[in-house]
């Protein structure tokens, strides 16, 4: 009877345990609940912080944007200093990993990472923007037993020339699986065949198998649209997959009327693959993917089935003001909203890869990418020239695999102003050609690109499938009249002046822009910058400026342009030049005439003959100051779409109306704001996910009584965040401020940028905000749920 009870005891463990354990992968959050020391001891392997020199912290994490500036450390890292940093966490595996495969997956560590799991040190990475995978099974305690994780971190010894920096700054989890299962980023999907009649869908899935002996693996593939409805399906298919190996299982799908993905509609589907041994399910694992056909034409440009499509790009560096590179989700979502609205349909990730996360925005919000591995190779004095030889197949691989699903990406960059490119001889040459083909032989569905800089030499621009030019708009319709099989793009387009061919710094007042639109063979342009970033900065400010849009997503005056050249919808828009405005002008080149978007001057101006500007896609505007017709004329008679106004100032209003065919189409105004009255406060959204991650973004502006923004009377702005949330970033878009991360800040051209994160506990955040001069405070509550 005891020998009974017994077994019918273990056998009720053992189903509990079954029931309790899941039937394929799991994916951790591994986000919360480190510790970090800005100090450095090899004890830290095992041994907890001193509480004293330590914080608590969650990821993303980046220590760096917290300090204080100097100017010895360069404005190529915003000022801020190299060091060493540690995290630690200490962590209980639940009882459904039992038994199971665990790695751990950083989605990118800056920089020089070593990573270590209960004394053991489970590797070395020098590269900071790459993803790394670890396999922690041999080393783990059992499920119920604690497990200690430290990470060490260094970036000293240089760093890139813009800033980069610090620490687990992007999300880190834990993938559980069986003995057999799909491989980390294991499969490989592309759309060899597409029309809008049918698609063929080829998958190659690379299945592993952990346990000790051979093991005989059945895959079956399902094509499923958004709702879940299985449009597609494999054969199963049954092959050996001998011990501690890897096999490639390669499938077809075919599709019948598929949705094909583009900016305007981008459709994605899901593959899910299903793998069995011994008779089990061991894995599911789901893929998106989009349906579409690329080509690069050398008369054409670019293609997107089979249609010519112009790409209105900016390029973009991962940072987020006072964020620093510690960029929430919807951090990034805001961005993209804002850029796509604004009527970008292309970015060139410059110049390194960015998160999957961000990857995956691009393809459900439709965006074009260009996916960029390096800034520098070999040649030249950069942080990446030690580790060049015996990293960049790793680090270049590592990008490909992690992003070669994305139907966003439709160009694969290998480098961008690379000191080989100035260099005589076959050595550079045949060093391009390396990493091109490395690139073919791992995926050969896209087309590899590099951008080439000022004075390049004509074998080395050659090289790669399509050519970035930077800045070279006139040398390209040179060389592709030389080269007229070559694919061309713009790969940095000044934002105003246009250099001319064989003097950069002419500071032609003609954008280049038009010189990208009026040619077909250039695939299109992307602007240096988008948007402003950290680094690469001149005293006293910590960042480049010269962006269409500052940190905060605010869309400068000078903007006007490019939206009236990339949308259809009628605009018109007004801005006043003012050489004496309070602008951070940057670099000479990158630069634009200072202008404003207000009317707002001293008394001494009235009767001040004054320049003022409208920006338009009509085809004639009429410009009223105070009601009264100031003339009306043809934007045809102006260059860059903007008509040049000389108008007496006096307070009050401009209006300016845009025409097509004699009828009025779009309509914009500035007013003369009175003395600042209040605060408006609008939150982009009021109620956020209480998952410890999740944005509100609350817009302050100092407006009049009537409701007009007052941009010429800046005051300090005080906040202070309480209940369910945490203050991230306060912001201005001012790049001379003293400290990034504060809860103190002027007000710049009469607005900030309030940021508040949920915790992981719903209720409600309170921000209470103080503007100087007004006594009474004003707040604004955000639900967490």
């Amino acid at each position: 009877m005891k020998k009974n009870f017994v077994l019918i005891t273990l056998l009720l463990s053992l189903a509990l345990h079954l029931a309790a354990r899941p039937a394929t992968r799991q994916k951790i959050d591994f986000n919360f609940d480190w510790n970090f020391s800005l100090t450095d001891s090899q004890k830290y392997i095992l041994t907890p912080f001193d509480k004293s020199h330590s914080e608590s912290v969650q990821l993303p994490h980046d220590w760096n944007v917290k300090q204080d500036f100097d100017s010895k450390w360069g404005g190529a890292t915003a000022y801020l200093p190299e060091g060493i940093g540690w995290y630690q966490k200490e962590f209980i595996l639940p009882a459904s990993t039992s038994g199971r495969q665990v790695s751990i997956v950083f989605d990118g560590i800056f920089m020089q990472s070593d990573v270590y799991i209960n004394g053991h040190h489970l590797g070395h990475r020098p590269y900071g923007f790459c993803s790394i995978v670890y396999d922690l099974t041999p080393y783990l305690k059992a499920p119920g037993e604690l497990n200690f994780m430290a990470v060490r971190v260094n970036t000293t010894g240089g760093r890139p020339r813009w800033y980069a920096g610090a620490g687990i700054y992007r999300h880190a989890w834990l993938d559980v699986t069986e003995d057999v299962h799909v491989d980390t980023y294991g499969t490989y999907i592309t759309t060899p065949q597409v029309s809008a009649e049918a698609a063929q869908v080829a998958v190659v899935t690379t299945v592993k198998n952990s346990s000790p002996k051979k093991q005989y693996v059945t895959l079956l593939q399902k094509v499923k649209d958004a709702t879940g409805k299985v449009l597609a399906k494999s054969r199963s298919q049954r092959v050996v997959v001998e011990a501690g190996k890897a096999f490639d299982v390669k499938q077809l799908l075919d599709l019948v009327q598929p949705k094909l993905w583009t900016p305007e509609s981008p459709t994605l589907y899901t593959l899910e693959t299903s793998v069995k041994a011994g008779g089990s399910t061991t894995d599911v694992y789901t893929s998106t993917f989009g349906i579409r056909a690329i080509a690069f034409d050398p008369n054409r440009g670019f293609l997107l089935n089979g249609k010519q499509v112009k790409l209105k790009g900016m390029c973009l560096h991962h940072d987020a003001g006072a964020m620093g590179v510690a960029v929430p989700l919807r951090s990034y979502e805001r961005r993209l909203e804002i850029l796509k609205e604004y009527g970008v349909n292309a970015l060139r990730m410059s110049h390194n890869q960015p998160s999957t996360e961000f990857l995956d925005l691009c393809d459900r919000m439709g965006f074009l990418v260009i996916d960029e591995a390096f800034d520098k190779w070999k040649s030249g004095d950069n942080y990446y020239t030690r580790h060049f030889d015996e990293w960049w197949q790793k680090d270049l691989g590592n990008m490909i695999l992690r992003d070669r699903n994305h139907p966003c990406i439709i160009l694969w960059s290998i480098g961008n102003e690379v000191g080989e490119a100035w260099r005589e001889g076959e050595e550079y040459v045949k060093r391009a050609a390396m990493l091109q083909d490395f690139v073919h032989r791992l995926e050969p569905s896209r087309k590899v690109t590099l951008a080439a800089q000022n004075n390049h030499k004509e074998a080395f621009a050659g090289v790669t499938d399509v050519i970035g030019y930077n800045y070279l708009e006139a040398r390209a319709i040179s060389d592709h009249k030389k080269f007229p099989n070559r694919c061309f793009l713009i790969s940095e387009e000044l934002p105003y002046y246009r250099g001319a061919e064989g003097n950069l710094r002419s500071y032609t007042p003609l954008n280049p822009w038009s010189l990208i639109a009026e040619n077909d063979f250039f695939a299109g342009g992307f602007i240096w910058p988008g948007v402003d970033y950290l680094g690469e900065a001149g005293w006293p400010s910590k960042g480049w400026p010269n962006g269409l849009f500052d940190v905060c997503m605010y869309e400068k005056p000078r903007a006007a342009y490019h939206r009236a050249m990339w949308n259809k919808t009628p605009m018109v828009r007004i801005a006043v030049k003012d050489p004496f405005a309070d602008i951070d002008h940057g670099r000479d080149l990158w630069q634009w005439p200072a202008i404003v978007d207000h009317w707002n001057y001293p008394n001494k101006f009235n009767g001040l003959v004054i320049e003022v500007l409208t920006t338009t896609n009509c085809e004639e505007v009429e410009l009223y100051r105070n009601g009264k017709l100031m003339g009306r004329e043809r934007t045809a008679d102006y260059t860059n779409n903007t008509i040049v106004w000389n108008i007496p100032y006096t307070p009050g209003k401009l209006e300016a109306k845009g025409f097509n065919k004699g009828k009025e189409v779009a309509y914009w105004k500035i007013e003369t704001a009175g003395k600042l009255a209040t605060l408006k406060l609008k939150a982009d959204r009021q109620t956020i996910k209480a998952d410890g991650q999740d944005l509100s973004h609350i817009d302050l502006t100092l407006i009049d009584d009537k409701g007009v923004k007052v941009q010429t009377d800046n005051r300090m702005i005080t906040v202070k965040v309480s209940g369910e949330g945490r203050l991230v970033a306060l912001d201005s878009g001012d790049l001379r401020l003293n400290k990034f991360y504060t809860n103190q800040i002027k007000s710049y051209f009469g607005h900030a940028l309030l940021t508040v994160q949920s915790t992981r506990k719903p209720g409600v955040i309170h921000a209470e905000i103080q503007v100087e001069g007004i006594d009474k405070p004003f707040e604004v509550v955000i639900r967490t749920r």
